[in-house]
């Protein structure tokens, strides 16, 4: 047998050496707690559940030649951002400040050097292992550029898209995680803006660039009539998941097992199941017909809408919080025929419009006494200027969203010879086109639905 010679690339070599300091610090735990351990284990799982639930909430609502594009460009995120987050995304986002203006983290955390398993990092959580804190927020950092694709859906060059959210994920989120998270962060720590778990962070970028990017590519080909959802049951399981890991979304930013993330899951809870209620209500009354769509439309913007707030309010603000997002992100959503933009998929409308009233609504109704050691009151309790400081907080995000975007977007344009796929691709569909694969065949026989698969 003939035998061959295996020569390890330097940047393996290098890679292992990192892994090496990484895994080297071998002290004995110091104040790990074990229930808090446990309980962050479990967030940290409910979290990375809702990107494949955002798939499924996405694909069900496109037409079945491009439930598979859709699906993608959400796995994909699983991905990509996994692997930019461990070699430096969680370093420009959550590292010591660079520069001291609490705007990017440096690159000491880089390849996950200084982030250790046995002991905690007392900024990001005391009781838990600083890796896992690092693996809790890369399961954020991945479900934010995936809310971008909804609406882009059914007419985005994978290629573009590919290296659009690489690009995004690095020079927009992780800043802003920082700015709003980080050491020393200009919005949470000098202004002091409260976003327990990433109204401006995850929403309000996501939405705000979602916006620019289908803004920039153009709407899709075909008429409003033949773009109806495919596979709303699809859709709901969606919703489910969704809902289920935001409980790990919200209440695990408490970063530990405690009232205070008692008081986050019982606000996430009850602003969703207000908001959905309310979304119905609307649709019974304008349209005659709750739909099983307006119902799952409301509880992501119930979702989206106590993000910022869940770790700073009380069960009733929750609910009229979630009372007042679905009267918001229905209206939002009217304005895309008189304006004309295609949000394919209502990203701008449910989490850009749903995350600005969350956040603002987070500096009317705050409670200091629900979140002591890191809470403030707002508006209704005696403090006019956190209403004042959110305000500030949202149009920096919106400002970094819409620039961010553009400047990424034209240049990936350029790279990869435009954003968008071809007219024939386009109708042909994106799943045959750019995958080379159908989510359905046409009948039980085998034979694809589309032409050009074998």
């Amino acid at each position: 047998m003939k035998r061959h010679n295996l020569r390890v690339p330097a940047l393996m070599v290098g890679l292992m050496a990192l892994s090496t300091a990484a895994f080297a610090d071998t002290t004995p735990p110091v104040k790990l707690d074990t229930g808090d351990t446990a309980w962050m284990l479990i967030s940290t799982a409910l979290v990375f559940l809702m990107t494949p639930g955002l798939a499924l909430f996405y694909a069900g609502m496109v037409r079945s030649k491009n439930v598979l594009s859709v699906l993608m460009q959400s796995f994909l995120a699983a991905g990509l951002v996994s692997i930019l987050w461990a070699v430096c995304g969680y370093s420009i986002a959550f590292g010591p400040d660079w520069g001291g203006h609490g705007i990017v983290g440096n690159l000491s955390w880089s390849f996950l050097q200084n982030v250790s398993m046995y002991t905690a990092d007392a900024d990001y959580g005391a009781t838990i292992p600083h890796m896992l804190y690092m693996i809790y927020q890369m399961t954020f950092a991945i479900i934010t550029p995936a809310l971008i694709s909804g609406a882009i859906v059914e007419r985005m060059k994978f290629s573009a898209y590919f290296l659009f959210m690489g690009l995004w994920s690095l020079l927009v989120y992780c800043p802003l995680a920082h700015m709003v998270w980080g050491h020393n962060g200009y919005l949470g720590g000098t202004l002091g803006a409260l976003d327990f778990a990433g109204g401006t962070v995850v929403h309000i970028s996501s939405g705000i660039s979602a916006l620019t990017l289908a803004i920039m590519i153009g709407k899709r080909k075909g008429h409003a009539d033949e773009m109806r959802p495919h596979n709303l049951p699809m859709t709901l399981i969606g919703t489910a998941l969704l809902w289920f890991g935001w409980f790990g979304f919200n209440a695990g930013s408490a970063v530990g097992a405690s009232p205070l993330a008692v008081s986050a899951f019982v606000a996430t809870h009850l602003a969703t199941a207000m908001a959905a209620m309310t979304w119905i209500g609307i649709e019974w009354m304008v349209y005659k017909k709750p739909s099983a769509l307006g119902f799952a439309s409301g509880a992501v913007a119930g979702l989206v809408a106590i993000t910022p707030a869940a770790g700073f309010v009380g069960p009733m603000a929750a609910i009229a919080i979630g009372f007042v997002v679905s009267i918001v992100c229905f209206s939002a959503i009217k304005l895309k025929s008189k304006f004309g933009y295609d949000d394919a998929l209502d990203v701008f409308g449910v989490h850009a419009c749903g995350g600005i009233w969350g956040a603002l609504a987070t500096g009317i109704f705050a409670v200091k006494s629900i979140n002591p050691t890191g809470g403030n009151n707002g508006l209704l309790h005696g403090n006019p200027h956190q209403l004042v400081v959110q305000a500030i907080a949202v149009l920096v995000t919106i400002v970094l969203a819409v620039v961010g975007t553009f400047v990424i977007g034209s240049v990936v344009g350029l790279v990869t010879g435009g954003l968008r796929a071809s007219s024939a691709d386009e109708e042909a569909g994106l799943d045959v086109t750019e995958h080379g694969e159908v989510g359905y065949h046409s009948d039980g026989s085998g034979t694809p639905a589309f032409a050009g698969v074998e």
